[in-house]
């Protein structure tokens, strides 16, 4: 009962305030790049403006910092084919919290926020964070008239493929704070002494989950192409994930357990970027990776696989390597494709010392110039007060209302 008071409390304080008023809807809540995402519009998005509430399918240590940030946080069961309770959820909410706009992340959330939407009059813009539209997506898009924000061109140039008009879409670039990732952002010994590897060894990272589509089993295959070669080279993998296990066992066939790390997760990234010399990039497939921009504002030089968005991050020869796939054939005509190509490229690097000093100063300046957040923050604040209708102040969307008999 206590607990029911509380949150009534909170939803008549985040009602009252006066505010253009978001529901996010989330499709996970783990530590991964979308979670990132949302984490940091919330925390850029001007405090005086915009009211944040957010839809979680379950509890976890990311809903628990939601709430120490402020966010009101509920929870509802959220799948591509939603169930009614989670619609009734959502439209419940727009009615109590007076919510102006919904924004969702991820198909499932996708899906049962532009149900919601339609259902309440509530406008409602999904972040796509995939390189590439999935069926259903556009499906719910074509349907409920639901925004679009694509964070990659090759995602922005498929919507236009399949015949949705520019008006519904808007391509805003994930953006990382600069104030926390930068060079020397924390000493370069901390994730070293983490996995018992020396100031002065050479240091390559994989960042991200631990998950199929994230590749690290290619990281791995990469490594061991390295160490035949460079046998004193280190490799850390900072995440967890699915394949955890299935790469542990992979490192000790390949008898490289020495060289190779898993440093688990970090609750602050910025502590890891600074221990690296080179980070490999070996998604199978991937929008604007969060990690890719970290590692460039730090100053840690890339090589990675050409997938989705990541060519229009990296300019290749100069902040990085970019290893061609079948759909960027040739992008460094020297290098194989697929991980193969991201073994010999670092090769190539790791004796190249000066070259690799003058990639961490390009890194840097690429990220300043292109990602910050808070430009990209600025960016969905407009479109935010352009879709809710607002200009400086909330305009309420109409609460639900039974019907009068006829």
């Amino acid at each position: 009962m206590a607990g029911s008071s509380r949150m009534a409390g909170a939803d008549r304080k985040f009602r009252d305030s006066g505010r253009i008023n978001i529901l996010e809807v989330l499709g996970n809540a783990i530590v991964g790049g979308m979670e990132n995402y949302v984490g940091n519009l919330i925390s850029n998005l001007p405090a005086e403006e915009f009211g944040v509430a957010v839809l979680c399918p379950f509890e976890s240590a990311y809903t628990r910092m939601l709430r120490l940030k402020g966010c009101p946080v509920y929870i509802a069961p959220l799948r591509d084919d939603p169930p009614w309770r989670s619609i009734e959820m959502i439209a419940g909410l727009v009615d109590v919290c007076e919510i102006d706009l919904i924004h969702a992340h991820l198909m499932n959330a996708h899906t049962v926020a532009a149900i919601a939407g339609t259902l309440t009059d509530t406008p409602t813009v999904a972040t796509l964070h995939g390189m590439s539209l999935q069926p259903q997506e556009i499906s719910v898009a074509r349907l409920t008239g639901s925004h679009m924000i694509l964070v990659c061109r090759e995602a922005w140039s498929q919507a236009l493929a399949v015949g949705f008009q520019p008006e519904r879409l808007t391509l805003i670039p994930n953006g990382i704070d600069l104030q926390r990732y930068r060079p020397g952002c924390a000493p370069r010994n901390r994730l070293r002494d983490a996995i018992s590897v020396g100031e002065e060894e050479f240091l390559v990272g994989f960042v991200g989950r631990l998950a199929w589509e994230k590749g690290p089993d290619k990281f791995i295959k990469a490594a061991d192409y390295i160490l035949r070669h460079k046998p004193e080279v280190h490799f850390a993998l900072v995440g967890t994930g699915s394949m955890e296990r299935d790469l542990m066992l992979a490192i000790e066939r390949a008898g490289i357990s020495r060289n190779v790390h898993l440093a688990g997760v970090w609750e602050d990234p910025s502590e890891v970027y600074p221990a690296l010399d080179l980070m490999l990039h070996t998604s199978r497939a991937d929008a604007m990776p969060l990690a890719l921009l970290e590692a460039m504002a730090c100053g840690v030089p890339v090589i990675a696989i050409g997938v989705g968005g990541v060519p229009e991050i990296i300019e290749t020869g100069e902040t990085g390597i970019l290893v061609g796939t079948s759909e960027w054939p040739g992008i460094v005509s020297e290098f194989p494709g697929d991980w193969e190509g991201v073994a010999r490229a670092a090769l190539k690097l790791i004796s190249q010392p000066e070259k690799l000093k003058a990639m961490s100063a390009a890194s840097v300046r690429r990220a300043a110039a292109n990602y910050n957040i808070t430009e990209s923050v600025a960016l969905t604040a407009q479109l935010f007060r352009k879709l809710a209708g607002a200009s400086g102040g909330a305009v309420r969307m109409r609460p639900l209302r039974e019907k009068k008999m006829q």
